[in-house]
């Protein structure tokens, strides 16, 4: 009965380890697989938004500039701008109607300068955004601009979870 047993069990240990891989991964263009879809549910806005603020105010902290507060007024223009360019379905700073970023921040009536506008077209969280963007010069200067006293974060997901992010830093 061991023998038996023992026969039984090397057999199935040698058939397991002949397993065909799955080969039924998905893989994007690139050859990696692709982004996992980051889904935003509604009562998240506002933890989303602190969330970004705080890790922005640490990484003007440990570069010596000042904290930014959260501007209403900032976030209308970061919205609209958002839904528009995934309407437009590319990211760029300028809106359907040939409005540039100064325009939309003086449209919402902010009454300080804008400084600058940063923008993604991603599936990525918005710390993975906001990593990204600090890799970049020109979008690691807007966000640490030490004349910035006020942030405005919005965003627009697509139903395909595609999400179009915008900060605009005011003074």
């Amino acid at each position: 009965m061991l023998r038996i047993l023992i026969l039984l069990l090397t057999v199935t240990m040698s058939l397991s380890a002949c397993a065909v891989p799955d080969r039924t991964q998905q893989v994007a263009a690139d050859g990696k697989p692709p982004p996992k879809v980051y889904r935003i549910r509604g009562g998240e806005a506002n933890k989303i938004q602190y969330r970004m603020l705080d890790s922005v105010n640490a990484l003007r902290s440990a570069a010596g500039a000042g904290p930014v507060q959260m501007n209403s007024q900032l976030n209308a223009a970061a919205a609209t701008h958002s839904r528009d360019m995934s309407v437009q379905n590319r990211p760029w700073h300028f809106g359907s109607d040939g409005s540039s970023p100064i325009d939309r921040v003086q449209r919402v009536g902010y009454p300080g300068i804008m400084i600058g506008e940063v923008i993604s077209e991603t599936y990525e969280t918005e710390l993975e955004t906001l990593a990204a963007w600090m890799d970049e010069k020109g979008t690691r200067e807007v966000i640490l601009d030490p004349r910035a006293i006020n942030m405005g974060f919005e965003w627009f997901q697509d139903p395909n979870g595609k999400i179009w992010w915008t900060l605009i830093m005011g003074g």
